[in-house]
């Protein structure tokens, strides 16, 4: 039958219930046991054995079958599946049931002679009738873009969803776990900024009606956590959603979800040590081993993580010493010889920048630390002591992935308003990521921050590379995704 064919077949189901005066969604169920605890309970009982134990039990009928004059069915619930043996004065009622229904059963605990450990009903009663059909059990859902947008029918279908969800919330679990452990406090941070600022990335705009003023989607918690360190709040974390208005693909959403931390009297190199352990039991926590595969290479966060400067990086990829004592000519022409599209306003942090990514990220294999930046794509970090050009700050790479960010922090009020004041000046140049120069921040440190080191860590991407998946919607519940036709797009129109 065509889909919308078995929508009026139960839908006329459910009516017919109403007329007989029954619920087809009634509003609860008393259960006593999930499918999980049933089996861990009953594991020794033996084939072809009753338990004498009556139970309750609730879930989505996935599928049923009859055999002669009985009837059995799997029933799933959050926790795994347990089979249904429907004697054969329940028969009749239970085939008035359709797959994917949400159902309750009591009844007796047995293991069947085949082995299946199931509750034998006395009674099976429709929860919430399901109009649309589940997806076949044998074949799940396919499609990505029926994936993404239906994530409900993802989760009902196919036991990986289930397993990566599970898996994120315990890496953040994990990762809370860590930084309590370790004397930091879990705080919050606004969302809603009346300047973007914390990283360079273009912001969503929105507008408060009350103050009549525009706000920006906060891009990164950083000079809001920060703000805190000076407070006296000398250890802090947060772990929550940052919005970018900048392009979507296999790694990138418009909206994602960050650890920050701050840690006083600590620098990028503790930052570094940190972080290895951060790793290391995170991933061990949420998956019991801290090694994983990816793409068909085994990482072990248990090993310890390479560490080398971007400059050494670059120029063992170039085959050519790189610095900043180059003319900047020099280094345009060397990136234009790797097909690296050069924008006239670059200097040369920019432009050594620039050939990092194009022939160094991509190649990194195993965890590895990079660190000194260039002082022009870094305003916020603490410049490096022995060369004013680059700036104690370093990215953990894995399998040509950035997953996080940290810094030796600015903390000269003077120095970071000449940072600031460079980055308007690249915004007046037509850098629309350059970042703003915050008042309010300038003022706070003003007051005095003392040596910090803090780091901000992809979750999303963290979760992609210990489950093992290439993009990030399979890790994000709900991702974004283009407009189906005939939703309102953006003008109030319809796509």
């Amino acid at each position: 039958m065509a889909e919308e064919e078995l929508y009026r077949a139960r839908l006329e189901k459910a009516e017919a219930l109403r007329e007989r005066g029954e619920e087809a969604w009634k509003a609860r169920f008393h259960r006593s046991h999930t499918a999980a605890a049933l089996h861990e309970q009953f594991e020794d009982l033996e084939a072809g054995s009753d338990s004498g134990k009556k139970v309750t039990v609730a879930g989505r009928l996935a599928s049923s079958r009859t055999q002669g004059k009985i009837a059995f069915g799997d029933l799933v619930d959050g926790t795994g599946k347990i089979q249904l043996f429907v004697p054969a004065d329940q028969v009749e009622a239970f085939e008035a049931l359709d797959s994917g229904d949400i159902v309750g059963a009591s009844g007796e605990v047995v293991r069947t002679r085949r082995g299946e450990l199931s509750v034998r009903t006395d009674e099976v009663v429709l929860l919430a009738k399901a109009l649309r059909p589940s997806p076949d059990k044998w074949h799940g859902v396919k499609d990505t873009e029926i994936r993404f947008r239906q994530r409900y029918l993802d989760l009902i279908a196919n036991p990986d969803a289930r397993r990566i969800a599970e898996l994120r919330v315990r890496v953040v679990k994990a990762a809370r776990a860590f930084f309590d452990a370790r004397g930091f406090l879990e705080v919050e941070t606004p969302i809603l900024h009346p300047i973007p600022g914390g990283a360079t990335a273009r912001p969503f705009i929105t507008h408060h009606n009350a103050l009549n003023v525009d706000l920006f989607m906060r891009i990164a918690p950083e000079l809001y956590l920060k703000r805190l360190v000076v407070g006296g709040l000398e250890r802090v974390y947060e772990i929550g959603r940052v919005f970018r208005n900048e392009g979507i693909g296999y790694r990138w959403n418009p909206e994602f979800t960050m650890l920050e931390a701050y840690q006083a009297y600590a620098d990028y190199f503790d930052i570094m040590d940190l972080l290895e352990a951060f790793f290391r039991d995170v991933t061990e926590a949420a998956t019991g081993s801290t090694a994983f595969t990816f793409e068909g290479t085994e990482i072990d966060f248990g090993k310890p993580w390479r560490r080398v400067t971007m400059l050494d990086a670059v120029a063992e990829a170039a085959g050519t010493d790189v610095n900043f004592e180059m003319p900047v000519d020099e280094l345009r022409g060397l990136a234009v010889r790797h097909d690296i599209e050069v924008k006239d306003w670059w200097g040369p942090g920019m432009l050594i920048a620039e050939l990092y990514e194009k022939l160094v990220e991509p190649n990194i294999t195993e965890p590895t630390f990079v660190y000194d930046y260039p002082m022009e794509i870094s305003p916020l970090a603490q410049t490096k002591r022995d060369n004013p050009n680059l700036v104690e700050r370093f990215e953990p790479i894995v399998m040509g992935r950035e997953i996080g960010n940290a810094f030796s922090e600015l903390n000269d009020p003077l120095d970071q308003r000449r940072q600031f004041e460079a980055q308007a000046r690249l915004a007046a140049g037509g850098d629309d990521e350059a970042h703003g120069v915050d008042e309010d921040y300038l003022r706070a440190l003003e007051y005095g921050m003392p040596p910090a080191g803090g780091l901000g860590v992809g979750v999303d991407r963290l979760v992609m590379l210990v489950a093992g998946v290439s993009t990030i919607r399979e890790v994000i519940l709900f991702p974004h995704l283009r407009p189906e036709a005939g939703e309102t797009d953006s003008e109030g129109g319809t796509s």
